[in-house]
């Protein structure tokens, strides 16, 4: 297990380098001035083609808004796992390693939303309730991806019972897949700021899963 908390160690590192080339990428390539009130949009073409082929659909933004509440709530749910091990055990080097890592791993994707919307990397393509917003990477979506990934892997390590291991695995999946869907053809993000969200945190969970891989008593 060790050598596999390696191996999926280094693979999230690596899809973080490769987000930040794909950062580079967005302000380097094919930049025009096309966004809102003429701001620079990178890969614009391949950009601008997306948009106008899926158009602006608010109701799925609106859905997929409020759905945002879900990976929020599955947040808090571990936090109390947490709260109530430190209250039982009366030690925060006694609660499950697992879980203090998970509550760094929620620290680490809050801090990269904060970051991106400190320093935009470019607008949304509509405006939303009349204001321009950072758009990249996308926020809901990378709360989501990176919040079920998390989530199956809690469900793989302590749910014993298979067949809720496997609708719970089956929510995770057809949950993930419609929020990411549902934000890219909602028209309110350019096609990069979805990828740049998921190569962001496809990377951000490979690297707790390897070090809980890595720390693991079992192993």
């Amino acid at each position: 297990m060790k050598k596999n908390g390696k191996k999926t160690l280094i693979t999230g590192m690596i899809m973080l380098i490769l987000f930040s080339v794909w950062t580079v990428l967005i302000q380097t390539v094919d930049v025009q001035a096309l966004g809102q009130n003429g701001t620079d949009i990178g890969l614009a073409s391949l950009n601008t083609w997306f948009h106008k082929t899926t158009g602006v659909h608010m109701w799925i933004y609106t859905v997929t808004d409020w759905l945002g509440l879900v990976p929020i709530f599955i947040c808090m749910i571990f936090g109390v796992v947490g709260l109530v091990q430190l209250i039982k055990r009366r030690s925060l080097f006694k609660v499950d390693k697992d879980i203090i890592l998970l509550g760094i791993y929620y620290i680490l994707v809050i801090l990269s939303y904060l970051i991106f919307e400190m320093i935009p990397i470019n607008y949304r393509p509509i405006l939303i309730e009349g204001r321009m917003e950072a758009s990249y990477p996308s926020s809901t979506t990378l709360l989501v991806m990176s919040v079920m990934l998390a989530l199956a892997f809690q469900v793989h390590r302590r749910i014993r019972n298979t067949n809720v291991r496997y609708v719970l695995y089956a929510f995770t999946v057809l949950f993930t897949a419609f929020m990411v869907v549902g934000r890219t053809v909602a028209g309110v993000h350019w096609l990069t700021d979805i990828a740049g969200s998921v190569l962001l945190s496809t990377g951000l969970y490979l690297i707790y899963q390897g070090t809980v891989q890595l720390t693991d008593k079992n192993n």
